[in-house]
């Protein structure tokens, strides 16, 4: 029975996804009913998307890591997503605004894995992901809200739907940048040239690494087997999500891990 309603469920995803219309929500045929279920769907939403322009899943999402984000979304633990390489772009990104229902833009840091986090018997430490950064990034993500009214939806459909995922733009890979040094950081988003929020990495869980620790567990109990060298990772917002009205740049400016851009046309 919960494979039909997966099946029923990837399938409004891909259609309301890819035409770019607003998604009211399952069924209750197709809805899922924990978070658990939520990821079952998101994962077997990726085989789907990869055979579209959006291409293969090439990095993960991480939202509700800052008490700004839970509050904002009223959802008080972290949730995932998938990225697909085709909404991906590097250091100066153009994004047409047809290619979103409502698009919103959030201020994030970043990692590069250069080793496999896969399944184990004991639970991942701070310790061991950060033994697994290959680079640090600066991070525009691109979240679109898909949906005629997202408040009512609940955290499982959210999930289901890559949580609002829509794309990023990673800055410069930092090789030599210390993991542990990333609740340092300080960052700023721009809107055209004024400040729309700043937020320090600190914000993130308290350490961005406990942002990728729960990421590396959380994966590791689903069918996608952990997390792989080279994906990317995007570990939370530092600014509360900004909902773009029209034609804009948007620039964030991270101490000490550089700048980027996002220009909507």
């Amino acid at each position: 029975m919960r494979e039909t309603a997966t099946k029923l469920a990837v399938d409004a995803l891909v259609r309301t996804r890819l035409d770019h219309v607003p998604f009211e929500g399952f069924d209750s045929k197709a809805r899922p009913n924990s978070e658990a279920e939520g990821y079952a769907i998101q994962d077997a939403l990726a085989p789907e998307l990869q055979l579209t322009s959006l291409g293969w899943r090439s990095g993960h999402k991480i939202g509700c890591t800052t008490k700004v984000m839970q509050d904002y979304l009223k959802i008080p633990n972290p949730c995932g997503g998938g990225v697909y390489e085709g909404t991906v772009q590097h250091e100066h990104g153009t994004f047409p605004l047809s290619d979103f229902v409502r698009v919103g833009v959030e201020c994030e840091i970043a990692v590069r894995l250069a080793e496999d986090l896969p399944p184990r018997a004991t639970a991942f430490t701070r310790e061991d992901v950060a033994c697994a950064v290959g680079a640090c990034m600066v991070a525009i993500e691109i979240v679109d809200d898909r949906y005629a009214d997202f408040t009512k939806l609940g955290a499982p459909t959210l999930i289901a739907d890559d949580f609002f995922g829509a794309g990023c733009v990673l800055g410069p890979e930092i090789a030599d940048f210390d993991p542990f040094e990333l609740s340092q950081v300080s960052a700023s988003m721009l809107i055209d040239g004024t400040s729309v929020g700043s937020g320090v990495g600190s914000d993130v869980l308290g350490n961005p690494l406990d942002a990728l620790t729960w990421l590396a567990n959380n994966a590791a109990d689903r069918t996608i087997n952990g997390l792989r060298a080279g994906e990317f990772v995007l570990l939370g917002s530092l600014v509360q999500t900004k909902w773009i009205n029209g034609p804009c740049e948007v620039r964030a400016i991270n101490d000490p891990l550089g700048e980027i851009v996002a220009v909507f046309t």
